[in-house]
């Protein structure tokens, strides 16, 4: 570089050496834009219409409802139909509200959260890094339980639960929960295990550390990401799973969506479709709620091993 090179200024060297980024700028409205942005516009709207008629729907009178303005905003706005879909609604014979079905979703989802993803997550370690005989074999047949239709081991399981005297309890509905997840959450935490060089594993190995050693002291704190995306798959389908809440809970143990399918569907009395709105619209807040909290952990979780071979 010369003597009068190095008195540029930074905007004249800008210029001169291009540092500006280059090539031709795309087109603010090209066509294949315009069809981008047009698709995700009708996508966003086929979900949130929806949306937007449970919520002002959910917000009206019934009497207002009756005139059948369907997409207007409500004229007199009422918060009585949320008070009745918690407290006051009748879930069959009992007309105490979603309440006792959010505590039974709750007394469901964390246990069975909990064991299928410790339990998952010892597999797709030892899958990974300790080669046992039959490992192969092992993990195949996991993968073939996952593309096994639910409806097919219904029974067997309800012959098995009634055997072991733990059919209608809440034990039951967990350790389904826990079976039927540990497919598709092994074969995440073993392909997210497969991701982590192997140099990790060997100079744990080299240090003496054993098997529980490094799963506990190098494994589980890489883990974070793979964890956060097997605990929004498991909450979200445990909370909203009616199938096995029905079959295997008991009636003391209904989940929300079981009683939820009873507010709706009741065949007597008036039809309230506010307090029908408002009730959908509470089983699903928890669901709604983890996605937008833990949303940015699921789509890194994703991108750092969760779907790599």
């Amino acid at each position: 570089m010369s003597a009068g090179d190095m008195t540029l200024t930074d905007t004249e060297a800008e210029a001169r050496w291009g540092t500006q980024p280059g090539g031709v700028k795309p087109r603010r409205f090209s066509p294949a834009r315009l069809g981008i942005y047009g698709f995700l516009v009708i996508s966003a709207l086929f979900f949130l219409i929806p949306l937007y008629v449970m919520i002002v729907t959910s917000l009206k009178t019934m009497p207002e409802i009756r005139l059948g303005h369907l997409f207007s905003l409500p004229g007199e706005v009422t918060f009585q139909p949320w008070v009745d879909a918690w407290l006051n609604a009748c879930t069959g014979r009992d007309c105490n509200g979603l309440h006792p079905g959010f505590l039974n979703s709750l007394k469901i989802t964390i246990p069975s959260v909990v064991v299928s993803i410790i339990i998952a997550s010892i597999n797709g370690y030892a899958l990974s890094f300790w080669r046992y005989k039959g490992a192969n074999l092992f993990f195949g047949l996991l993968v073939f339980g996952a593309f096994v239709p639910y409806q097919v081991v219904i029974y067997p399981l309800i012959i098995a639960a009634r055997e072991a005297g733990l059919y209608s309890t809440l034990a039951a509905i967990v350790i389904v929960h826990t079976i039927f997840g540990m497919p598709i959450l092994t074969l995440l935490f073993r392909n997210y295990y497969a991701s982590v060089p192997i140099e990790l594993f060997k100079a744990g190995r080299v240090d003496g550390a054993g098997f529980w050693q490094i799963f506990f002291r190098i494994m589980v704190p890489m883990s974070v990401p793979i964890t956060t995306v097997a605990v929004i798959l498991q909450v979200t389908g445990i909370w909203n799973d009616f199938l096995f809440g029905v079959v295997f809970a008991g009636r003391s143990n209904w989940p929300m969506t079981v009683q939820l399918n009873n507010i709706v569907n009741t065949t007597t009395g008036v039809r309230e479709y506010n307090v029908n709105m408002a009730a959908t619209i509470l089983t699903a807040a928890v669901p709604l709620a983890v996605y937008f909290i833990s949303g940015r952990w699921f789509v890194r979780g994703i991108a750092a091993g969760a779907v790599k071979g």
